[in-house]
């Protein structure tokens, strides 16, 4: 039997909607189903790419723990197959071998390396991103003219990173709005952009 990848829901989906199911209740399950759906049906990647980019994860943070154990912070987010990789590792020896780690893995297209060489975030600091990122997340929401579900924001000791397929002016718009949030120092753009306007 043949699967259509655009009609196979993801890991993701799937988790979720487990995760419903062992709570017991239905309605969460039909609301669930209904909001992932929603979210996977408006995702600009396939939901081949949004699979891929999930395994591609998961596999290089495996294998980073498997190069470097405990002596690195790496995040590794994958949008439709180009890595961003950020963190913090203690050499550039270590940096370089992260990166080759993650360019070795199955559907990896490109890679944008940017951990520091310098001691490991705080938990204080990864609380002060965590929230950067969801009042960044928030106003992308709140914006018109913005397909939010399109852009991917990181946060990393105040630098925001914006990922995504994302036409110019939604580019413009999300830079704008995560430039406004305090406590961002500097926002990267390492989205593809698409045409449109």
């Amino acid at each position: 039997m043949k699967i259509n990848q655009h009609n196979f829901p993801s890991k993701f989906t799937l988790s979720l909607l487990l995760v419903a199911l062992l709570s017991g209740c239905a309605a969460a399950v039909v609301g669930t189903g209904i909001a992932v759906g929603a979210m996977v049906a408006t995702d600009r990647r396939t939901s081949g790419a949004q699979l891929e980019d999930e395994t591609i994860e998961l596999k290089s943070s495996n294998a980073i723990k498997s190069a470097l154990g405990d002596k690195a912070h790496v995040n590794i987010t994958s949008y439709n197959r180009r890595v961003l990789l950020t963190g913090e590792v203690s050499s550039t020896n270590d940096k370089v071998l992260v990166e080759k780690t993650v360019i070795k893995i199955e559907n990896v297209q490109s890679i944008v390396n940017d951990i520091a060489v310098m001691p490991a975030s705080s938990l204080t600091r990864r609380s002060e991103d965590a929230v950067i990122t969801t009042k960044i997340k928030a106003s992308l929401l709140e914006t018109n003219g913005i397909q939010a579900n399109a852009i991917k924001v990181v946060t990393e000791r105040g630098i925001v990173y914006l990922l995504g397929k994302v036409t110019p002016g939604e580019l413009e718009n999300a830079t704008k709005i995560a430039r406004g949030v305090s406590g961002v120092e500097k926002v990267v753009r390492v989205a593809e952009v698409i045409p449109g306007n």
